[in-house]
């Protein structure tokens, strides 16, 4: 249980540097969109709480990239892929884990929670977080796996019919 918390935190941590790093740092020197993540967390903190005070934020941001994230991967995703489609490699299903993270924060969180456009009207910074979520989960997923840090949905046997 300790060695699977730290390779979630470890993966969380590597995961949300090279989110940052590419849509704040690599993207803009590139010539595409900045993504601004902690601007979406503000206006989500202010949608729901009606305030965002200083530092919360980040704080959300660090805590949704560190933790969060990863856990919906290697809790939900993965478990789900390997039971429906166990011969599908995991490099696929992080690409689809991130493309869904896209929608949730681009749709779920900027437009339906606090009131942006839906995918933030299609402009640039839309494709640069596509590209950068999809990232995320793709070193996320690849420290899990070098880890061997799989979950296993539990299985039932079904009594067939007599």
């Amino acid at each position: 249980m300790k060695r699977t918390a730290l390779t979630i935190l470890t993966a969380g941590a590597f995961a949300t540097i090279a989110f940052d790093t590419f849509g704040q740092s690599l993207s803009p020197l590139f010539g595409y969109a900045k993504l601004a993540p902690v601007g979406l967390a503000g206006a989500t903190l202010k949608s729901v709480f009606g305030a965002s005070p200083s530092g919360a934020a980040h704080l959300l941001h660090v805590l949704t990239g560190l933790v969060f994230y990863v856990v919906g991967y290697y809790a939900v995703a993965r478990p789900l892929q390997r039971a429906v489609l166990p011969q599908l490699p995991w490099v696929i299903t992080a690409t689809v884990y991130g493309a869904a993270l896209w929608v949730f924060a681009l749709y779920g969180m900027a437009h339906l929670v606090a009131g942006m456009k839906p995918f933030l009207g299609f402009t640039g910074i839309t494709w640069v977080a596509l590209w950068g979520h999809i990232l995320y989960a793709l070193v996320a997923a690849a420290i899990l796996e070098v880890r061997g840090e799989v979950m296993d949905l539990p299985r039932r046997r079904i009594a067939a019919a007599a």
